[in-house]
């Protein structure tokens, strides 16, 4: 245990000398975990929309407010003699509503008036939004001014759990969190271990009386302390700046914590040692790190929405099992009966990186 503290510490010190590598482990995450929780959204605001109202009658003009009173969409003033198709092949609008001639007279007579909305879907998500908000403002003006004989029998009461506020930030604040730590830990440990070939001091290690089993722990060790640090920061943004907090039990995200950060160093520890190139090193990092956590482990969109051919992939990549603990943590407070399988997983992977990693270099401790 002597000889892996003594590793632990002298790969602690060579970070703590090269202030850009410190930067680059405890900076860059906090950067990316502002910049993709600010950029990323679930909520759609003003999205422009153009009102063609060719009847200009008193419900015409009441139902023109009802749009301009949603938050959602936004109306833009638009000619009434111009084409609507000019307003969405030029990016004035994402939507076009038109309102035919004898709405007044319709809505007077009790009877139905259709409206045409035209939307641009070059945007699938956008549009499916634009489309889902302009019915729910229809059908909140219909029941307006229909008064009670539009009164439904069956009434839904929804309440929002977890995430009252629909905020993206709790939403995304934990997957970016995971992804921060899926990246420059392992980018270090790969970088390290690499530069070791690359500069042969590696058959220093050889010839001395350490063991593979020493020297990758030791080198595991001082990354997962990289890591920690990372996480303690990022950590401190959560629970100020997005507003988190400990749900339930906070043990399983503890241990689940202390595994991850053993298994993303591993990882990079397991990179650097099977190849010894810090450019190759690096761009494998890259695609587990930070690709594969980034779309397949459901941080972006649920895994059941990934197309089957690639979907069997997630259940290999240990960021989709620590974004789903961090979630339970900090939104719903399940414990250990809904996580405990999970953290199991995340050591039964760290373990296999682990033990790719010895198998390459179980040479140190052959005997001459």
């Amino acid at each position: 245990m002597r000889r892996v503290v003594a590793q632990a510490r002298k790969e602690l010190i060579q970070i703590c000398r090269d202030w850009r590598t410190l930067v680059l482990a405890l900076v860059l995450p906090l950067v990316l975990l502002l910049l993709m929780s600010v950029s990323l959204s679930l909520t759609v605001n003003n999205l422009p929309v153009i009102v063609q109202d060719f009847d200009d009658s008193p419900a015409s003009r009441d139902f023109v407010d009802a749009i301009r009173a949603s938050i959602t969409l936004h109306v833009v003033s638009w000619p009434i003699d111009r084409q609507p198709e000019e307003a969405l092949s030029s990016n004035t609008a994402r939507a076009v509503l038109i309102i035919p001639v004898h709405f007044g007279r319709d809505m007077a007579l009790g009877s139905s008036s259709p409206v045409q909305l035209l939307v641009d879907a070059s945007d699938a998500n956008t549009a499916k939004l634009t489309v889902g908000y302009a019915n729910e403002i229809t059908r909140a003006y219909n029941q307006r001014i229909a008064g009670n004989q539009g009164l439904a029998l069956v009434q839904t009461a929804i309440r929002l759990w977890y995430n009252p506020g629909l905020s993206a930030k709790k939403f995304y604040g934990p997957g970016i969190f995971v992804l921060g730590l899926s990246m420059f830990p392992p980018l270090l440990a790969a970088l390290a271990m690499a530069k070791e070939s690359e500069l042969k001091t590696i058959l220093q290690v050889y010839v001395s009386s350490i063991s593979a089993h020493e020297f990758l722990l030791g080198k595991i060790l001082a990354f997962m302390v990289v890591a920690l640090a990372e996480c303690v920061l990022m950590l401190v943004l959560l629970f100020t700046y997005f507003g988190l907090g400990l749900a339930g039990d906070p043990t399983p995200f503890i241990v689940a914590t202390l595994l991850y950060t053993f298994c993303v160093a591993a990882f990079g520890t397991m990179v650097g040692a099977t190849i010894p190139s810090q450019v190759a090193a690096m761009q494998v990092v890259a695609l587990g790190g930070f690709l594969l956590v980034f779309l397949l482990s459901g941080l972006i969109f649920p895994i059941e929405n990934i197309p089957a051919g690639l979907r069997w992939i997630s259940n290999f990549m240990w960021g989709r099992y620590y974004i789903e603990v961090v979630r339970d943590a900090l939104l719903q407070g399940g414990g250990w009966p809904a996580d405990w399988w999970k953290v199991t997983i995340i050591g039964i992977i760290g373990s296999v990186f682990y033990g790719t990693g010895w198998y390459s270099m179980r040479r140190m401790q052959l005997k001459a």
